[in-house]
This record gives structure tokens, C-alpha cells and sequence, in this order.
């Protein structure tokens, strides 16, 4: 059966968006969406989304990493889906939505989506790293020339070494540019390797410069291999919230398969 499919990208973090209102996608085939996220003998991506209706909001969003098992949220995945949603007629210019983490907020306006990340009360600070869990778990550590660093094999050790093991996280390497400028590359679970960019990354390398005292700002700007998002949010008693990640979301090609 042919499956009708939109590709999608957000500072170069790219997903395959498929319409499941009607849901005739089979959400159990792990190879198949494996295939699909497959540079070489599928579409390619950094992950699948499906579009699905929900009961009071409007819409849900499923996602897949690119290995076909279901994830954590997907920060830059959900921005793209609220483009795509709109792309298809569901929303303006808001959305409200349901993703794996619970409710999500969002504005778009052209290419620019707005997206409200859950709040985090936690923050663990470490000899040589900070870990938070933004709607996905993060590791957050400095180095001093990230351009140069070999991110997939350093991001492997922490991914799967102690103390996450077998669950995991995904590691952020971070270089700072000035007060409210900070660069990141990420290495992401269910990739297993660098991406572009990670939404929710991004987020946790925002909090965690705050948390850190590396900022006092509550915008920051975050450059990513892809590109540049912001994340803005408000600091009250140890809880981060009114966390918003804002960047631009892109439909690249739409087809079948």
C-alpha cells in the first residue's frame, strides 16, 4: 500500500509526518518505521511523527526515534508538527496538543513556532555534569572546543555508560559564547549519533546554564549544527516554567511511498 508522507525539518532536526486521522498506520511494525526513517533505502529522518485526533485537543502527536521504538518527547518534533498541522487545516495560528509527556501549548506565525516544554523542578548537579529531564533525559557537560570534538564516540561512552546504563540519556556538549549565547551539539538515544539539532536539548542546556549561574538571562539563544533556536522561560523557588522553545519549522518535500 502506498503511504502518503510529508517531510519535515527544524534547524535541521528531521522528522517523516504521516496524517494517522484515520489510523491506518501500523504503529507496532518497528521495522517498517525503521525503513522509513532509513537515509539510504527509505525517506530519512531523524525520527517519525504520527498526526492523530484527539478526543478534546487538537490533535495528538506519537513519535518514534529513528531505530522505529517509541520515545520521549521530541522538542523540534513538535514544532514541526504543529506546522504540519497547520499545513493540513487542523489549526491558525495556536495549537493546544497531547504528546508523550502530557499537554503542550504553541503559536505559530510564518515559519516561527513557539512550543511550551513542561516545567522542571529538578536539576542534578554533578562533579563534571548536570542532568535534567526536559520531556527527555539530558546530560549537560562543558567542553572547551566543541567544533573539533568527536561527539559520537565521547556521546556513546555517557550515553550508555554509568550511571544511566541501559536506559540511557542523551548527551549535550557545551561551549559558552557570552552571557546569552551558548553553542551545542547533541548526541541523541534512538539515533544513536549526532543530530543537528534536539529540541529538547536545547532546553536543557537553556536551564542548565541558569541553574549553573552561567546566565542570569531568561532568553537564551542556542546554536545548534543546524541553526539557531531560543529558549525563554521564568526561574521561581528551584522550578523552571513558561518554558518556551521558539524556532523556525519547515516543510522540505511531501510524497508517497
Amino acid at each position: 500500500m502506498p503511504q502518503a508522507f510529508y517531510k519535515y525539518q527544524g534547524t535541521g532536526n528531521d522528522f517523516v509526518m504521516i496524517d494517522n486521522r484515520q489510523q491506518s498506520f501500523n504503529k507496532n511494525n518497528t521495522k517498517h518505521i525503521a525503513f522509513l526513517c532509513d537515509r539510504r533505502f527509505g525517506i530519512g529522518g531523524d525520527g517519525l511523527i504520527l498526526l492523530e485526533n484527539h478526543d478534546t485537543l487538537d490533535f495528538k502527536m506519537v513519535y518514534f526515534n529513528a531505530d522505529g521504538n517509541p520515545s520521549s518527547m521530541c522538542g523540534n518534533g513538535g514544532r514541526c508538527l504543529v506546522a504540519f498541522a497547520k499545513q493540513l487545516g487542523i489549526i491558525e495560528d495556536k495549537a493546544t496538543f497531547e504528546a508523550v509527556d502530557g499537554l503542550h501549548h504553541a503559536t505559530i506565525s510564518g515559519e516561527i513556532v513557539k512550543l511550551q516544554m513542561q516545567y522542571v523542578n529538578i536539576v542534578e548537579k554533578h562533579d563534571h555534569h548536570v542532568f535534567l529531564n526536559t520531556g527527555s533525559p539530558h546530560h549537560v557537560q562543558f567542553e572547551d572546543n566543541i567544533n573539533d570534538f568527536d561527539i559520537k564516540t565521547e556521546g556513546a561512552k555517557i550515553r550508555y555508560g554509568a550511571p544511566y546504563n541501559k536506559a540511557g540519556t542523551n548527551v549535550n556538549f557545551v561551549q559558552k559564547i557570552s552571557d546569552s549565547i551558548f553553542k551545542v551539539r547533541t548526541y541523541e538515544r534512538g539515533v544513536e549519533d549526532e543530530t543537528l539539532s534536539c529540541g529538547t536539548g536545547v532546553t536543557a542546556v537553556s536551564l542548565a546554564m541558569h541553574y549553573l549561574g552561567e546566565t542570569e538571562k531568561n532568553l537564551i539563544t542556542v546554536q545548534t549544527q543546524g541553526g539557531d533556536l531560543q529558549v525563554s522561560f521564568k526561574a521561581q523557588k528551584g522550578v523552571y516554567n513558561e518554558v518556551w522553545l521558539i524556532g523556525p519549522a519547515k516543510l522540505v518535500y511531501q510524497g508517497t511511498i
